[in-house]
């Protein structure tokens, strides 16, 4: 059964519209979550068959509870779900959790409220039985409240909410009249269906049976100054009749079960934080650890060549050294300070790299724009060595994602491990193309290639491929550490296929700029 209203309205403006309202408390979603708890478990405990308004979350952990107050009161519950439309379908646009088992269509009413409505900023559940009335209210106010000392904006996810809770008839009536004039328009509302008639029928003997139990009130009587009547209305019987104020004994319960669903967040609350709170010290441990390697390897590498350097320096101190000899270990000096230096440079550049990446802005970059101008400063590497160096990159290839001055810098790394692998006379590669959302940047060579057990660790800090126990290429063992660094942050990604003794094809990928980057 579904109707909507003729007017707009706010609960939150009706309830602060009373003379003297409730004072809101600012307080987070996870109260507003024990709160509603506390009231279905006293609806349960107490089996009260009560009319409800509700407004919730779609989501599953609020709208559960209407579900399982539903089940346990059955048929004599009526409930009105008020539902925010957006583009002809409901904001919650998830499956309705209340079984069709525990409930029927009949008793169960669909208020439909436009997209801009007033209550999109509102959530609210209201009882109402002879036995028993109440309103929880939560508003979630318009404007973003700036933290004066840090500049910072709360976000709708964390931002308090103004709750009101009461259980005054004078609030309530307040409510019902302006759900009645919203609905009607000061006219007799006809739902066209028997359904409300079989819940105001249920409802109105709800109500005989609660005041037959109480002498006091058998008579007919004007109703007395202590309650509120509604003498007409379409929401409600004639004769339904809200309490000022519940039984004490009704109040004491509901208090207690507040307490123990307060406490029973509070320990979620807790329990979440402390997990959190693992998982940031064990990342932060999994760094410590990190680092440490990283600083013995650092200090592995960078040991070895003085080690060459010092041994160099004390053959060179022989008196019967020849001319020759004298030369070779001239050269290995030279060959070693050159080592330590990559080493140095390499280091600095990837710590500037990683303490840098995550501020750097990503820019659109296109490859024909960097490509061709770094494949020419190689070309000159690669004639030394007979090596033959083309490339094939497309003028229309569309932008890709980079971080500035980044896709350079991998052009650069990857073509000069290219050469540096190929032995002399071989080929080197590179041509570009579209490969879905992606542009696909590929680095072909006829070099030495990879063993296969040893391509998961070309990525790791100060890897440096040996096909022989004699044979050593140089380098930092950093160029695709940084290469892959770069990637991750632009949102790309790198593989490679290798063959040992017949070359690699290493390809790089990177988010055309009609998509967005996943860094």
């Amino acid at each position: 059964m579904n109707v909507s209203l003729v007017k707009d309205l706010s609960v939150y403006q009706l309830v602060m519209g009373v003379q003297v309202p409730p004072k809101p408390l600012s307080l987070s979603p996870a109260t507003l979550l024990s709160l509603v708890r506390a009231q279905i478990d006293l609806l349960i405990e107490q089996q009260i068959a009560a009319t409800l308004w509700v407004k919730l979350p779609p989501d599953k952990i609020w709208q559960s509870e209407l579900a399982r107050y539903q089940s346990s009161v059955g048929a004599s519950s009526f409930i009105y779900t008020c539902q925010i439309e957006e583009s002809g379908r409901t904001k919650a646009g998830k499956e309705n959790i209340l079984s069709p088992r525990s409930s029927s269509s009949s008793h169960h009413v669909s208020i439909h409220l436009p997209a801009d409505s007033q209550l999109r900023r509102e959530n609210f559940l209201m009882v109402l039985s002879p036995q028993f009335c109440s309103l929880i209210l939560a508003y979630r106010p318009l404007k973003k409240r700036k933290n004066q000392t840090s500049g910072k904006v709360n976000s709708n996810k964390n931002q308090p909410l103004l709750i009101i809770t009461t259980v005054e008839g004078r609030i309530i009536q307040q409510v019902l009249d302006g759900i009645q004039k919203a609905m009607s328009d000061d006219k007799p509302l006809e739902f066209g269906s028997d359904a409300f008639n079989v819940a105001n029928a249920g409802l109105t003997q709800s109500t005989e049976t609660a005041f037959a139990q109480r002498p006091v009130e058998k008579t007919a009587t004007p109703s007395p100054p202590d309650v509120y009547a509604r003498q007409s209305s379409p929401i409600l019987p004639a004769s339904f009749i809200c309490p000022t104020v519940p039984q004490a004994a009704l109040m004491n319960q509901l208090l207690a079960k507040q307490l123990l669903r307060q406490d029973e967040i509070n320990r979620q609350i807790i329990t979440l934080r402390a997990t959190k709170l693992q998982q940031q010290n064990q990342e932060l441990h999994n760094k410590e650890q990190l680092k440490d390697e990283y600083l013995k390897n650092a200090c592995q590498e960078l040991r070895t060549p003085l080690t060459h350097m010092k041994t160099a320096l004390s053959l060179l101190n022989s008196p019967n050294l020849k001319p020759p000899q004298r030369q070779r270990y001239l050269q290995m000096l030279n060959t070693q300070c050159d080592q330590q230096n990559s080493l140095i440079t390499g280091l600095l550049e990837l710590l500037e790299l990683e303490r840098d990446l995550e501020r750097t802005a990503l820019e659109p970059v296109r490859l024909s724009d960097i490509v061709p101008g770094v494949v020419s400063t190689y070309q000159t590497v690669a004639q030394e060595k007979g090596i033959i160096l083309t490339y094939t990159v497309p003028n229309e290839l569309p932008s890709v994602w980079c971080v500035s001055g980044g896709l350079r810098q991998i052009v650069i790394n990857m073509l000069h491990n290219s050469i540096k692998f190929t032995p002399n006379g071989g080929q080197v590669w590179v041509r570009a193309r579209i490969q879905g959302d992606y542009v696909q940047l590929e680095f072909r060579d006829t070099g030495i290639g990879i063993a296969e057990n040893e391509i998961p660790k070309i990525f790791d800090r100060f890897y440096r491929v040996r096909t022989a126990a004699t044979e050593d290429y140089g380098g930092a063992g950093l160029g695709l550490t940084i290469v892959e660094q770069l990637l991750l942050r632009s949102g790309g990604s790198i593989s490679v296929k290798s063959k040992l003794y017949e070359g690699s094809t290493f390809t790089v990928q990177l988010a055309s700029v009609g998509d967005t980057p996943r860094a």
